[in-house]
């Protein structure tokens, strides 16, 4: 009976040492917060007509400033899910884009300092700071964002990071009643080819 009970403490001990040798091997994957801050500017170029029949149309270049800041958490070690706030100037807007956005590291398993990533954001573009000449209403609208990005930095460190994407912005104004008009809205879609330079961590 005795050698029982101590077979039986033994496996009893053994398993114990199984369970809590196999535990320590279980890593629980960690969803650490994850920034990227840009600066950068909009190019693009961008027609439009000069008198009111629409009969002369002039093309024009125009180049906007741009700052953009996504927070957000690391699902894996390739995605990273989150928030985007940013402040878009353009010559006619000043528009303050919130909305959600994804980053996607394409390097696999790799330790390399320099890495590719894509980025898919969108939202909608909000009118808030944007103050118009007397009666001009400008009001803001949806806004996608597609691209990829350079990360120059350890992997699991602090990085700077060079982008390009293209930010495509809805946008409407409500301009002032001249002559016979009953209405003179105006829809605008900004097309713009996006660079910007930041830091990451």
């Amino acid at each position: 009976m005795k050698t029982r009970i101590i077979g039986l403490i033994t496996l009893l001990f053994s398993w114990c040492l199984c369970i809590s040798s196999t535990q320590a091997q279980i890593t629980i994957p960690r969803r650490p917060y994850v920034n990227y801050t840009e600066l950068g500017g909009l190019f693009g170029r961008v027609a439009y007509t000069i008198n009111q029949n629409g009969a002369q149309e002039t093309v024009e270049n125009k180049v906007s400033l741009t700052a953009q800041t996504f927070n957000g958490v690391q699902l894996t070690k390739q995605l990273a899910v989150g928030g985007i706030v940013g402040i878009d100037w353009y010559k006619a807007a000043l528009l303050l884009p919130v909305g959600a956005g994804i980053r996607f590291d394409f390097a696999r398993h790799t330790r390399k300092n320099v890495r590719v990533f894509g980025i898919a954001d969108a939202g909608y573009g909000f009118a808030w700071l944007h103050k118009g000449s007397t009666g001009y209403e400008t009001e803001g609208g949806w806004m996608i964002n597609p691209g990829v990005g350079l990360r120059v930095g350890p992997p699991t460190g602090s990085a700077f990071v060079l982008s390009i994407s293209y930010k495509r912005q809805y946008a409407s104004v409500q301009k002032p009643i001249v002559g016979n008009d009953i209405s003179r809205d105006e829809a605008r879609i900004y097309n713009r080819l996006a660079l910007r330079l930041g830091v990451s961590f």
